[in-house]
């Protein structure tokens, strides 16, 4: 099991001068312990708020005006005040461990997800305690849990697919434990979760590869264990179902690069073949770019390739990828954000509400989408025709 603790905090720097101290007739250089320090009782002078509100604003917590947080946090700022993190875990017997169950066979979601979860876990004091499913059945699982279990964590953050199982959640609860779910495909209802809406952001992209005039299309499918597998699936499904005309194709991946390898050769087998292949996540799209290249097919003059996720993977391709951003790093620390909510509120004696928090996606246009080549080549003449055609980075 990988710990991941955050930094201990970071002492300010002296604001007195390293001059000799005359004490008792006797000339002594200062120690460091003498030295002058700024504390939380400063902020709040220099503030004209309580230490109380400086506290507040400092852990991020949410019952504080944004006029009183803004200026608490510009005298932050001014002073060069650093709360020692340690220190106030100590002084508030705050000592938070979160858990982070991890099984998502996507590295590129992985990191970005990780990078969101680790820099708000220690802007906020906690200690972030990694643990891996060693597998997608019942007993990795329950292995998983166990591990977190043992490790006395007071908090845990599910992603996907353990995130839908209620067996993991009502294991966590049973234990004392709060979760909140990521990438759960659609609301639990029994713990808090953060999630985009599959559905309608498939759709969005589906509605843009119409829009450019594709009418061949492939889609590569999820991982069948992940509701939003199913939910990005219905969502091509209903977009293309509003045009008859429509010729679709359909293979199974599994959220991995090797997968979406399978998944685009069986496309691309197809006859007449598809003009563009959606994937359900950037590594297939990422595979299916490759197995193009492979076979002599320029994208996106060929072949329209697009993604889910928006990882980096989507940007360190070539073709730069078209795709549908869903914040994964921020996500990851919104989860953090609900779950040290909930054990704030847990301590109080309050019994905390699950929360369904949907975040906006976006889709992004890159060079990996075009017309297709009929299409574009007629576009073409005709824009040449009338004088109108584009000169290339316009």
């Amino acid at each position: 099991m990988a710990r991941m603790l955050s930094p201990l905090g970071v002492q300010t720097r002296s604001t007195v001068s390293s001059r000799d101290v005359l004490t008792g007739g006797k000339v002594r250089k200062p120690s460091r312990r003498s030295r002058t320090k700024v504390t939380i009782d400063d902020v709040a002078h220099r503030a004209g708020v309580s230490a109380m509100t400086v506290s507040r604003v400092v852990n991020a917590e949410k019952n504080v005006h944004p006029t009183t947080r803004e200026l608490v946090l510009s005298v932050v700022r001014e002073l060069n005040y650093a709360p020692n993190l340690a220190a106030r875990s100590l002084a508030k017997a705050d000592d938070i461990q979160v858990g982070l169950i991890y099984g998502n066979p996507s590295g590129a979601y992985l990191s970005e997800f990780l990078v969101g979860a680790l820099d708000e876990s220690t802007s906020r004091g906690a200690q972030l305690v990694l643990v891996k499913s060693q597998g997608v059945d019942a007993q990795a699982a329950e292995d998983a849990v166990q591990r977190l279990i043992a490790g006395g964590v007071t908090g845990a953050v599910l992603t996907s697919p353990l995130s839908e199982s209620r067996h993991v959640s009502e294991r966590l609860a049973a234990a004392g434990i709060p979760s909140v779910g990521v990438a759960t495909g659609c609301f639990r209802g029994d713990v808090s979760c953060v999630r985009v809406d599959d559905r309608q952001a498939a759709y969005d992209m589906t509605r843009l590869l119409l829009e450019l005039g594709h009418r061949r299309i492939g889609f590569i499918k999820g991982h069948p264990n992940q509701t939003a597998s199913a939910e990005r699936l219905a969502g091509f499904e209903t977009a293309v179902a509003e045009h008859p005309d429509c010729e679709v194709a359909v293979a199974q991946g599994y959220f991995t690069f090797q997968s979406g390898l399978e998944a685009a050769e069986l496309l691309l087998d197809g006859q007449p073949r598809p003009t563009a292949i959606f994937a359900s996540n950037d590594d297939m799209a990422a595979a299916a770019v490759s197995v193009a290249h492979r076979r002599f097919l320029d994208v996106p003059n060929d072949l329209t390739v697009v993604g889910f996720d928006d990882t980096a993977v989507a940007t360190t391709l070539w073709p730069a990828l078209t795709t549908v951003r869903q914040p994964v790093s921020a996500m990851a620390a919104m989860a953090i954000d609900l779950l040290l909510q909930d054990i704030r509120a847990l301590r109080d004696g309050k019994t905390p509400l699950p929360i369904d928090r949907v975040i906006e996606h976006t889709i992004v246009q890159r060079n990996s989408s075009a017309p297709p080549p009929a299409l574009g080549r007629r576009r073409l003449a005709g824009a040449a025709g009338t004088g109108k055609a584009r000169q290339p980075g316009r």
